[in-house]
């Protein structure tokens, strides 16, 4: 879904800021069961990082100066993750009436990736953000199942709809505690084009209905792939 030309850089890196506390709380909401402790499947999970009281985590940059160019904007349609056997359309998400970010709901979009339309697109200069749920009690493992399996290198390719595609390489996969989310880490303004993709991992808690942790890839824009 296009973005709405109402909104420039600057309000989309406010309701980017805005959204945090949904992307910590909402991609492990009470729908979610534990499909994991169920069914004695358990998701890959990164190492976790925590950071010390008041300190700001290094982002993670690629390893070398940058030179691809960035893209025009351009809203994402679809995304595909070789390593770990993803190909979903990525539908479009934003921010709920008490601005916390939306998530897929139940129902038929559950299951595939959403790109959050206040960040940038995939291409453009900054941090786009896709996210994507876990699992569900009914299905089963979702679309982000294995995303804390990616590694340094892999490749991640979302389609655009002016018909390209942006190549993105993976920098790091990190997990970190929901109460403790390194915001600026993971939002932050960037000087290239960014790629997060975010889910849930860690340990569910039956109590709250919530994943303890979220699973956050940090990608860098390769090239547009040709057509």
């Amino acid at each position: 879904m296009p973005r709405s030309t109402d909104h420039g850089v600057g309000t989309r890196r406010r309701r980017l800021v805005a959204a945090t506390f949904a992307l910590v709380l909402g991609l492990g909401g009470a729908s979610m069961v534990g499909y994991a402790l169920e069914h004695q499947q358990v998701a890959p999970q990164p190492s976790l990082t925590v950071a010390a009281p008041g300190a700001a985590l290094a982002p993670a940059l690629p390893a070398a100066p940058l030179r691809t160019p960035v893209l025009p904007a351009s809203a994402p349609t679809s995304i595909h993750i070789p390593a770990i056997n993803v190909s979903s359309p990525v539908n479009s998400v934003g921010l709920n009436p008490d601005h916390t970010l939306e998530v897929p709901q139940p129902g038929p979009l559950y299951n595939q990736a959403a790109w959050y339309r206040y960040s940038p697109a995939p291409g453009e200069i900054g941090p786009s953000v896709i996210v994507g749920h876990i699992d569900s009690a009914k299905e089963g493992p979702s679309v982000f199942f294995k995303l804390g399996a990616l590694k340094p290198g892999q490749r991640i390719e979302v389609g655009r709809a002016d018909g390209t595609t942006a190549a993105f390489e993976v920098d790091s996969v990190a997990s970190f505690p929901k109460h403790s989310f390194p915001s600026r880490t993971v939002y932050g303004d960037t000087d290239f084009a960014a790629l997060r993709l975010i889910t849930c991992g860690g340990s569910f808690d039956r109590s709250t209905g919530n994943y303890i942790d979220n699973i956050v890839v940090f990608a860098h824009l390769l090239a547009p792939v040709p057509i």
